[in-house]
C-alpha cells in the first residue's frame, strides 16, 4: 500500500473563508447534520441507482447510514455504506470550494452579526458545515470501484492532509472532532432530537448509536420512515394511516378533522399531505404547521409562504423537489413556482370540501362546524376560493341540522323568498325564532364575530338575496288579521318607558297572541353595532338608535293595557314599562340600573296579586 502522504491548502480565493463559514455558513447550526447524513443518504442512493442499472451487482448489501456518540473521544461519526470515493473524487469534492462569487460573498456577509438565512443558499457548501461545531474532521472512504481508501483529515483552518488508508469495505465515515464551542452537541437526547427532526424521512435507514467502554452499543431499530406516506398513493393508505401519521408528525394527540393527499405531477412537481386538525376551542393558537422538505430532507416548518395566509390552520407536509434543499425566504417570496404551488394547494382544499359535501354529507356536516370560521375567512379573503366553494357553503339551523345555502333559499320560496333569517344568539333570541318557527321558517345560525362580514360578502354575490336577524324585522309570514290601528296615547307610554324619545313604536297584528310587544333593531343599525363592537367601540349602539317596538294589537294584555291609559295612568306606565323591559331581555342584558327597575315593577305587579 501506498502511504505517501499529501499535503496541501483547501483551494479558496481567500483564506478568510472558513471564519465566515463556522459564522454564517447557517442560520441554526444544528442543520450540520441534516447536512452530513443527507450526504451519506445520496451516496447510497448512488450506489443503489448504479446497481439498478446493471452497473454493479450486490445483491446482499443492505444499505444503511449510522450516527455515532463517543463522548469520550468528543465525536461525532456518519457512517454509510454508499458509493465512497476515490482519492481525486474527494480532492475534487473536498479540497478545493468552488466559489465563483467569493469576494462578493465576503462582502456582503462578513460585515453581518447574523445573516437571517445563511449563505448555504447561494453556494454549495453541505459539507462544510461540519466545521460549525468542529475543529477538526476526518473523512474515510472507500470507493466502489477498485481504487484504493483514502483518508483526509483537515482542521478548521483549511490546512488538509491525505493519504491511503486500510479501510476495506466500500462508503464514507465522516468524523468530526467537536471543538469546545460545540460541545452542546455531545448530548444523545440532543442528537436524537435532530434527528427526529432532519432526518426522520430520510430515505435510506438510519441508526443511532453510543460508544461505551469503546464499543459500539447494538441499535434497535431505525429512527427514520424510508418511504413516508406521502409518496404513497392515497388509495393504498387507510384513514388510521393519516391518523398515526398525523399525530406522529404533529404530536397532536387528537384525529385531525380531514385530510387531503396530494400528488401533483408536470409542471408543479410535488408531494404532500395536509390536515385541518381539530381546534379544541376558539382561544387555542390557531398557527399551522406545514413541514416542507427536499426530496425527503427536512427544510423548514415555518414557510408561511407556501400556504395563502388564510389558511393558516393548515398542517401538512410538502415534499418540493424543484425547490432548493436550502431556501431562503427571500427566494420564496418572488420564486414563480411558489406561488403556483400555492394556488395548487388552495384549489386541492376547494376540492377536497367539494367532494366531502357531494360524496361524504354526513361527514362534512360533522366538522362543518369546526372549519366554518376558517372557510368563511378564505371565502372574504380570496374570491376565486368563494367561486370553487360556494355550492358547498353549509348553514347551522337552530335546529342543529345542516343546509346549502342553495337548499335554504330553495326551501323559503313559499315564505320567506330570497331571504335568510337568521339568529346569533340562540339562548338570548329564543323568543323571536320561536315566532319564525311556528309560521315554518328556518332560522340559520350565525354565531361568531365573523359572520357579520361574511353575510355582507355573500349579500354581493348573491342576486337579491338578504340576510335579516330574526330581532331585525317582522316578517309578512308572522303577521295575521286583525286591527293595526295606531294608537298615539300608547305610543307617548312606551316611549317614557323606554326613557327614549327617538323610539319608533309600530302597531301589528300578529299571528301570535302570547306576546305584547317585540324589540326590533334594523338590520343596517345593527351591522354598524357588530363593526364598532369589532373594532373596540360601544357594543349597544343599536339601542341607542335603529330601535323599533312593535307593539301586537293582538294581545290580550295589549287591549287591557289600553284600556288603563284612559282609566289608570300611572299603572299604564308601570305595565307599559315591564313589557317594555321584557322586549329588551330578549336583545341584550340590561343595565345595573334597568334591572334594579324591571326588578323593583316586577314586585310591585306581584303585590297586586
Amino acid at each position: 500500500m501506498d502511504t505517501q502522504t499529501k499535503k496541501g491548502g483547501i483551494s479558496v480565493e481567500t483564506a478568510n473563508i472558513f471564519p465566515v463559514i463556522k459564522r454564517w455558513l447557517y442560520s441554526e447550526k444544528d442543520i450540520f447534520l441534516r447536512e452530513i447524513v443527507s450526504n451519506a443518504t445520496d451516496a447510497v442512493t448512488k450506489i443503489k441507482r448504479l446497481q439498478s442499472l446493471g452497473k454493479i451487482s450486490m445483491p446482499d448489501e443492505k444499505y444503511r447510514v449510522d450516527v455515532v456518540l463517543d463522548t469520550e473521544e468528543k465525536t461525532i461519526t456518519v457512517r454509510d455504506n454508499g458509493i465512497g470515493m476515490s482519492e481525486d473524487e474527494l480532492t475534487r469534492y473536498n479540497c478545493q470550494i468552488a466559489l465563483s462569487g467569493a469576494l462578493e460573498f465576503i462582502e456582503k456577509y462578513e460585515g453581518e452579526s447574523n445573516s437571517a438565512d445563511g449563505i448555504i443558499g447561494h453556494f454549495g457548501l453541505g459539507f462544510y458545515s461540519a466545521f460549525m461545531i468542529s475543529d477538526k474532521v476526518e473523512i474515510y472512504s472507500k470507493s466502489y470501484t477498485d481504487a484504493p481508501a483514502v483518508h483526509w483529515i483537515c482542521d478548521d483552518n483549511g490546512e488538509y492532509e491525505m493519504s491511503s488508508c486500510d479501510k476495506t469495505e466500500h462508503g464514507t465515515s465522516v468524523v468530526m472532532h467537536v471543538s469546545s464551542e460545540g460541545e452542546e452537541y455531545l448530548n444523545a437526547s440532543k442528537l436524537k432530537e435532530m434527528l427526529d427532526k432532519y432526518c426522520s424521512f430520510m430515505p435510506v435507514e438510519i441508526f443511532f448509536k453510543q460508544v461505551n467502554d469503546g464499543a459500539e452499543e447494538k441499535e434497535e431499530k431505525p429512527i427514520n420512515e424510508t418511504t413516508p406516506l406521502w409518496l404513497k398513493q392515497a388509495s393504498e393508505c387507510s384513514a388510521e394511516d393519516y391518523n398515526e401519521f398525523y399525530k406522529k408528525v404533529f404530536r397532536d394527540f387528537k384525529d385531525p378533522l380531514f385530510y387531503i393527499h396530494i400528488n401533483a405531477d408536470y409542471p408543479l412537481n410535488f408531494k404532500g399531505i395536509l390536515f385541518f386538525p381539530k381546534i379544541a376551542n376558539e382561544y387555542e393558537s390557531l398557527e399551522g404547521q406545514v413541514k416542507l422538505y427536499y426530496n425527503q430532507v427536512f427544510v423548514s416548518d415555518n414557510i408561511k409562504e407556501v400556504i395563502p395566509d388564510y389558511m393558516i390552520m393548515l398542517k401538512g407536509v410538502l415534499d418540493c423537489p424543484e425547490l432548493p434543499l436550502n431556501v431562503s425566504r427571500s427566494y420564496l417570496q418572488t420564486n414563480t413556482y411558489v406561488s403556483k404551488l400555492s394556488a395548487h394547494i388552495v384549489k386541492k382544499v376547494a376540492d377536497k370540501l367539494n367532494s366531502l359535501y357531494n360524496t361524504d354529507r354526513e361527514t362534512f356536516e360533522k366538522v362543518w362546524e369546526d372549519i366554518k370560521v376558517f372557510i368563511e375567512y378564505a371565502c372574504l379573503r380570496d374570491k376565486k376560493f368563494y367561486d370553487r366553494v360556494k355550492d358547498s357553503l353549509l348553514v347551522k339551523l337552530t335546529d342543529d341540522t345542516h343546509l346549502s345555502i342553495n337548499e335554504y333559499l330553495e326551501k323559503a320560496k313559499d315564505t320567506n323568498e330570497n331571504t335568510v333569517y337568521y339568529t346569533t344568539d340562540k339562548a338570548l333570541q329564543a323568543q323571536y325564532i320561536s315566532l319564525f318557527e311556528a309560521q315554518n321558517i328556518q332560522v340559520a345560525c350565525f354565531d361568531h364575530q365573523l359572520d357579520t362580514q361574511f353575510i355582507s360578502m355573500l349579500e354581493q354575490y348573491l342576486e337579491n338575496v338578504n340576510f335579516i336577524r330574526v330581532d331585525a324585522d317582522v316578517a309578512s309570514a308572522l303577521k295575521g288579521d286583525g286591527d293595526i290601528t295606531e294608537n298615539t296615547a300608547m305610543a307617548e307610554v312606551f316611549k317614557k318607558a323606554s326613557k327614549n324619545e327617538k323610539l319608533d313604536v309600530k302597531f301589528e297584528a300578529l299571528k301570535t297572541t302570547e306576546i305584547p310587544a317585540i324589540l326590533n333593531i334594523s338590520e343596517e343599525s345593527r351591522r354598524f353595532e357588530d363593526m364598532m363592537r369589532m373594532y373596540g367601540g360601544n357594543g349597544n349602539m343599536g339601542l341607542n338608535g335603529g330601535e323599533t317596538l312593535v307593539v301586537n294589537n293582538n294581545s290580550p294584555l295589549i287591549s287591557k293595557l289600553s284600556a288603563l291609559i284612559e282609566n289608570d295612568k300611572d299603572a299604564a306606565e308601570q305595565i307599559a314599562s315591564y313589557i317594555y323591559k321584557l322586549s329588551v331581555i330578549s336583545q341584550r342584558k340590561l343595565s345595573a340600573q334597568e334591572m334594579q327597575e324591571f326588578l323593583a315593577d316586577s314586585f310591585r305587579i306581584l303585590e297586586k296579586i
